[in-house]
Order: C-alpha cells, then sequence, then structure tokens
C-alpha cells in the first residue's frame, strides 16, 4: 500500500524563517516547528495545520502562501536541493527532482507533459496538498528555479486545482508568477518553454553531483515500508554518512531522541545500533560498487568512512571479501 503524502522536517523550516521575515514571536507555534529534525517525516495534515496557525497570525496578508514560498532555501529541501544546484541546466535539475520527489512527498506524483515548444510539469488534483500548502508549493519552486539562472524562466501559465480565490488575491498570484494564473484545474502545474530548459546553472559541478545522486539513490533505497521511526532511522543514517557523523549520538539528536530511548526502540525490533549500521553499510556498499563511476574512495565517504582502509576491514568482516574483488567478481559475471 503506497505511503500517504508528506513533507519532512527541513521543508517546515520555511515558516519558521517567515515568521522571522515577519517579526512573530508565536512561541507554541515555534516550538512545534522546532521540535522538527531535517529527517523527520511530517504528515500532511500536520504540516496543512502548521500553515493555518502560521497565517492566522496575519489574517490581513493576501495569498499568504506565496510569501511563505519565496523564502525557499536549499537546505529546505534536503540532499536533493544542494543536487539541484549542482546540476548542469534547468531542464537537468527538473530531471532531478522527478526522480527523487520521494525523498520530498514520500511519492513520486510529479508528471510531464511536452507540448511542442515549451513543457507542463504538473501534479494530478487529487495528489493536491490543499490551497494553501499548493501555494507554498509551487511559489517556492518557481523562486528556486529564477534563482538558479541569471535570467529567470518566466512560465506561460501557472494552474492550481483549488477554487479561485478572491479578486484581490487573484491579483497577486498574478503579479508574484508574472503570467496567466488559473484556478479549479484539473492539474496543479506549471507551463515551461523548452528553451528556458537548456539554461546553465552556475554552479554546476559534475563530481558534486555525482555524488549527491548516490546518496539520493540511497536515500530512495532507504525508505522500507516499516513504520515512521524505521523511515526517519535510516534516512537520517543516510543522509548523516557522507557528513562523517554518523555516529548513535548524532543520529540520536537528529531524531529528538536521547541514545536510551533509541537504544530501548532498537531493542524492540531485535536490533542493535552497532547491527543496523553494519547491515545498512553493507546493502548501501552492494549498491555503490555496481556503479563502475563510482571509486572506492567515493564508496568510502559516502559510507562515512574517514578513510578507504576503514571500508574495506568493514567489508570483508561483513562479506569475507574485498570490495576491490566484488566487483571484479561482479564484472567477470556480466
Amino acid at each position: 500500500m503506497a505511503m500517504p503524502l508528506r513533507v519532512t522536517g527541513s521543508w517546515v523550516q520555511l515558516l519558521t524563517d517567515w515568521l522571522d521575515q515577519e517579526g512573530l514571536p508565536a512561541p507554541q507555534l515555534r516550538n512545534l516547528l522546532d521540535s522538527r529534525g531535517p529527517a523527520d517525516i511530517v504528515p500532511l495534515a500536520v504540516w496543512q495545520g502548521m500553515l493555518q496557525r502560521a497565517v492566522s497570525l496575519r489574517p490581513e496578508l493576501p495569498a499568504p502562501g506565496l510569501a511563505i514560498g519565496a523564502m525557499i532555501q536549499p537546505r529546505h529541501v534536503g540532499v536533493l536541493g544542494y543536487l539541484i544546484l549542482a546540476c548542469t541546466t534547468l531542464g537537468q535539475a527538473m530531471q532531478a527532482y522527478q526522480r527523487y520527489e520521494s525523498l520530498f512527498y514520500g511519492l513520486n506524483v510529479m508528471q510531464v507533459e511536452h507540448r511542442g515548444d515549451w513543457i507542463r510539469v504538473q501534479w494530478p488534483a487529487e495528489a493536491s496538498t490543499g490551497a494553501l500548502a499548493d501555494t507554498v508549493a509551487i511559489a517556492a519552486m518557481l523562486t528556486f528555479l529564477r534563482r538558479l539562472v541569471a535570467e529567470p524562466p518566466v512560465p506561460a501559465a501557472v494552474h492550481f486545482a483549488f477554487p479561485q480565490p478572491s479578486a484581490a488575491d487573484c491579483q497577486v498570484y498574478q503579479s508574484f508568477f508574472a503570467c496567466p494564473v488559473h484556478f479549479a484545474s484539473p492539474v496543479t502545474a506549471v507551463d515551461l518553454a523548452l528553451a528556458d530548459l537548456q539554461k546553465g546553472l552556475p554552479h554546476s559541478d559534475a563530481t558534486v553531483l555525482g555524488l549527491l545522486d548516490k546518496q539520493a539513490q540511497a536515500m530512495v533505497l532507504a525508505m522500507p515500508d516499516g513504520d515512521h521511526f524505521d523511515r526517519a532511522l535510516q534516512q537520517a543514517m543516510v543522509r548523516l554518512m557522507p557528513e562523517g557523523e554518523v555516529g548513535l549520538n548524532r543520529v540520536a539528536a537528529e531524531l529528538h531522541l536521547s541514545v536510551r530511548t533509541l537504544q530501548r526502540r532498537l531493542e524492540v525490533r531485535q536490533s542493535s545500533w552497532q547491527a543496523l549500521l553494519d547491515r545498512t553499510r553493507e546493502q548501501l556498499a552492494g549498491h555503490y560498487l555496481l556503479d563502475p563511476a563510482l571509486t572506492l574512495s567515493d564508496i568510502a565517504l559516502l559510507l562515512g568512512f574517514s578513510e578507504q582502509s576503514a571500508f574495506n576491514r568493514a567489508y570483508r568482516r561483513w562479506t569475507g571479501t574485498t570490495p576491490a574483488r566484488a566487483r571484479r567478481d561482479h564484472r567477470l559475471r556480466l
């Protein structure tokens, strides 16, 4: 059974930044926002409730979701945000988002339609997250794209599945997106010119892109059909590995748990921290070794080892052979 849509703890920090910009203390809401770590899974209903509480503090603002979405920074999208920054073109960035959207929403729901000289990036109406959350998401996407290039893309049109708001709000939407905005549409969508997708990105880096792509792949692989704790734990581990901070204390802090609580939860699952870390690393190592573009040093980095020799020793302990031999044996079988 597919997981319902959700967002991440990184994403909800958009609201913290907006509260700061608006000078709103909102201590109860801030405590709720601060209780979510970047790797936490936030149910969609909780995110929608946070948004409603925030905008109720400034009821006089028209279309506040646009201003919240405009706060977007790469950190709000986690590894996916930095992967997009390292892409070569806007088109490659859009493909990266489509490939790893499940890291953001828990599912891949984005679709792309080619229509002559332009494309429609769309989400079906049944995947709508509500008027406010949809507005934040599309405003954030367009803002992110505009910041990536010197000549920002201007969409041909933007479409929302929710009903048309007030005339005053409609005018704010048109001004923000600088194009026609349609409501009560069968899809949530952004129409972009194909020529815009060829625009180069100033911070592209093939090496960084390759490593981040592998990390994103690993994070997708670490999304089992278990409960929220299982998914949050494995996502935190994979995200922290390349930073070399995948120790028990760091992961417990990432999950807002005490070390003892994390250990008890693992005991309930008949596991231990070291066993889980070894099993996760071994599974990811097997996946990475299939990719000839990754050196053994790259793989050691992605798995959080300080040096390749430490990875070699660990891999021999897991499998009885070395990673170099495992890679060579795989090539011989092909």
